[in-house]
């Protein structure tokens, strides 16, 4: 079901749709100062929206490794890349909260107090420098290797087809071209419409989402994806495809809750200056 439209599955469509909603309110909130940091403080609506995006991508992903082992009980490289992409995901979504540091009130240990740059648990603030290990180093390996992964290889797929068929061998898969240009126009547009410190959390949320529903879509579904999928033409399929669109917009409505209920409001009026990093 080879396909570069975005709209071809309904799931891509809804995260495209979220992704642009969660932008609008950026801009729309650009003269209210309190409400804007409510949407890109730590432990606001963007970041839990992160972490859920990348909580439920990684259940979906350890899924599809049991999926791919019941299938074929060998470990091959579908199955290493599944289990693999589990693990990074699902680090990815401890280290976007500091592994529930403030939820539970944990007192960072002495080594993350002193080394990393927030004060807090997590990995990708630690101080490299001047700056910190985020922003020196995996700011520009996500950024080669999404463009590669978005643009590059699918550009050149539509060419020469046995690119795809070389990036599936691994147990990967290729989104659709135009759902991958509309993420990049997404992050362009965060970064020269919206003036504020976090912004570039607006860019984090767009690909958490963005892989979220792609892979969902290719793996589960299909879409621009060579391999045989885990729900097939059926109407079960179309009515799976709705559910999960009606998941995406439950992802929206718990980050606003969570922000709620985490402290955001509080959180930004004991610490005015948090969040420069």
């Amino acid at each position: 079901m080879a396909s570069t439209k975005w709209y071809v599955h309904p799931v891509i469509a809804t995260g495209v749709v979220i992704n642009v909603f969660i932008l609008g309110l950026a801009i729309a909130w650009h003269n209210d100062s309190a409400a804007l940091w409510r949407l890109l403080v730590e432990d606001g609506i963007v970041e839990w929206m992160q972490f859920l995006c990348f909580a439920l991508l990684a259940g979906l992903l350890g899924f599809l490794t049991v999926e791919q082992w019941q299938r074929e009980p060998k470990v091959n490289l579908q199955l290493l890349a599944f289990a693999g992409l589990t693990a990074l995901v699902g680090l990815a979504a401890l280290e976007e909260v500091s592994w529930f540091q403030r939820v539970l009130h944990i007192v960072p240990p002495e080594f993350f107090a002193q080394n990393n740059r927030q004060g807090e648990t997590n990995l990708h603030n630690l101080a490299l420098g001047k700056s910190s290990l985020h922003k020196a180093v995996l700011l520009k390996v996500i950024a080669i290797v999404g463009l590669t992964h978005n643009v590059i290889l699918p550009l050149l797929a539509r060419k020469r087809p046995a690119v795809r068929t070389f990036v599936e061998k691994f147990g990967l898969y290729l989104p659709p071209v135009s759902a991958s240009l509309i993420y990049i126009v997404l992050v362009a547009l965060s970064h020269v419409l919206v003036d504020h410190p976090r912004k570039g959390e607006l860019g984090e949320l767009f690909g958490a989402m963005h892989y979220l529903v792609t892979v969902v879509a290719a793996y589960f579904f299909g879409v621009n994806y060579g391999k045989k999928p885990v729900f097939g033409e059926s109407r079960d399929s179309r009515n799976l495809s709705t559910l999960f669109c009606m998941i995406l917009v439950f992802i929206l409505l718990c980050g606003w809750m969570l922000s709620a209920g985490a402290g955001a409001g509080a959180y930004i009026a004991s610490h005015p200056g948090f969040g420069a990093e």
